[in-house]
């Protein structure tokens, strides 16, 4: 016991640093990683939106956030699979906590939540975002093309998310097709994968839909998506229903068909030769989970998103 420590994530020294909590004890950053504003000298930021009054269906995304924080701390101080690495030996990740959102005053939280990832994509850190529901999405690739230009998006989903919309609604089902509109993304680099369902328009971006992604091998999937959004910059968003509901159940528009979890876990350790500038976690509502399943898969898939940028590092250094 004598090198272990407990409550890394306000008692770390460095922001490079393994933690030594026991997993089932200390404060619950995502991956035990420092609870900090600060963000000098940081390489990636982690931060939640806990946000779920755009849902159409069930609401609790707002605790999406927490639980795929408690779900991380089983991969805080290993080498992290299958990246065979410790991701924070050379990237300096911390945890930004929440944004501050007023849930008695809506409209005001997309305008809140692009001015708080502007001011952290100013900083140069790369930012990976635990949602929320998928509303969220639509100001952080407003903040995210304010400094990239256009980006290609690779969305994993069931739903296509293009549904019509009048000018300021707020509702997790039609920011694909917003964004489109605002010259947000390229409908023509971007993609979704998994798509179980039906929108009036597909808004020119290409989709593998579910029949697809079960025909295909996780390298097939890669490939295609690999291919066809070439080396632009690419938000990489992440719906939790694209998984099928037996492997993740604690969602708010669960759409049975879907891929595993560890399939779509192949696809994306994969995708590395994107350009990925930013990527987020989303649709995780714990009150429809069970033994912790969907969080678990949740906080997985932000693990690899970081190994992916971990990755990227390394190649530039």
């Amino acid at each position: 016991m004598a090198n272990k420590t407990i409550d890394h994530a306000i008692t770390a020294r460095t922001l490079k640093s393994a933690a030594s909590d026991p997993t089932h004890a200390g404060i619950l950053s995502f991956m035990r990683r420092r609870y900090t504003k600060i963000l000098k000298d940081v390489d990636a930021v982690v931060w939640g939106i806990p946000f779920d009054a755009a849902t159409s269906n069930r609401p609790g995304t707002r605790f999406g956030p927490q639980a795929i924080r408690r779900a991380s701390a089983i991969m805080d101080n290993d080498p992290q699979y299958p990246f065979e690495r410790d991701l924070f030996a050379d990237m300096a990740v911390i945890d930004y906590g929440d944004c501050l959102l007023d849930y008695g005053n809506h409209q005001k939280t997309p305008g809140t939540i692009e001015r708080e990832a502007r001011k952290i994509l100013k900083s140069g850190a790369y930012m990976l975002t635990l949602g929320g529901d998928h509303f969220i999405t639509l100001p952080l690739l407003r903040a995210h093309a304010e400094k990239y230009g256009p980006l290609s998006l690779v969305q994993f989903d069931a739903h296509q998310d293009t549904w019509a919309d009048e000018k300021g609604r707020i509702d997790h089902g039609s920011f694909v097709g917003t964004a489109v509109r605002e010259g947000l993304i390229d409908p023509e680099t971007s993609i979704q994968i998994g798509i179980r369902t039906h929108a009036p328009e597909d808004c020119g971006i290409r989709i593998l839909y579910g029949y697809d992604v079960e025909e295909m091998t996780a390298g097939e999937i890669a490939d295609a998506i690999v291919h066809h959004v070439g080396d632009g910059a690419t938000y990489l968003t992440f719906d939790i229903d694209c998984l099928d509901p037996a492997f993740a159940p604690g969602t708010g528009t669960p759409v049975s068909g879907g891929p595993s979890s560890a399939k779509i876990l192949s696809v994306l350790r994969k995708l590395g030769a994107l350009n990925i500038v930013g990527s987020d976690v989303v649709e995780v509502a714990p009150a429809y989970d069970h033994a912790d399943i969907t969080a678990i898969a949740g906080s997985s898939i932000a693990m690899y998103m970081l190994g992916l940028h971990a990755a990227k590092l390394a190649e530039r250094r």
